[in-house]
């Protein structure tokens, strides 16, 4: 092999490597998610690019419905990635508001699970209508029992958001991970980057 032929070689092999590693971080560890919404205002806005923790609750073995090294489950209050159950093709972000086995209710915008009012200081509303409940879930809903391995999902700009009150619970098999940082943000409007955003952890 002449030393053009091995340099080639060795710049394809680097090549390689790192496309392969790139792939194994996306599919396991690290995911890139940007905002595309209003549904998860004032946590995340529009033009917010984050970072998703895949392997938190556990690295999903090809293939299968399975997961290995899982190293909790989600938990209230978690803001998670997820396929969105309507259209797989798709992925959502939500707060987790219910687990499996709580019994959740909405009266009048208040969020109740297990019979308590949930304290959400993240969550907003845009609307002081009240709309009862039989016409549509917005503002009052259930009670409900999440079933096992489902979890219920909201987003926190409540009046704004379509989530788990419409279309139902989000399986175990479907979320893809933990919202972990805000590495980037940009607000179209005024088309500029939202410095003081960058770097904060998401919770």
């Amino acid at each position: 092999m002449t030393n053009k032929k091995k340099i080639i070689w060795e710049y394809a092999k680097a090549i390689i490597t790192a496309l392969i590693l790139a792939m194994l971080i996306r599919t396991f560890i690290i995911q890139a998610f940007k905002i595309p919404s209003g549904s998860m205002t004032p946590t995340l806005l529009i033009g917010d690019h984050i970072l998703v923790n895949k392997f938190l609750y556990g690295t999903k073995i090809p293939f299968s419905d399975k997961r290995s090294l899982m190293f909790k489950k989600p938990e209230r209050g978690d803001i998670i990635v997820f396929k969105y159950p309507e259209n797989p093709s798709k992925d959502f972000i939500k707060r987790v508001v219910a687990i499996e086995g709580d019994v959740i209710e909405s009266k009048n915008k208040m969020v109740h699970v297990n019979g308590n009012k949930v304290n959400e200081p993240y969550a907003q509303h845009t609307d002081s209508s009240m709309r009862p409940m039989g016409i549509e879930p917005r503002d009052n809903f259930g009670p409900v029992i999440v079933p096992k391995n489902k979890y219920f999902v909201m987003g926190d700009n409540r009046d704004q958001s379509y989530d788990s009150r419409y279309w139902g619970y989000v399986d175990m098999k479907d979320i893809k991970g933990k919202a972990l940082i805000l590495y980037w943000s940009w607000d179209s409007e005024k088309s500029w980057v939202r410095f003081g955003r960058i770097g904060s952890l998401i919770h």
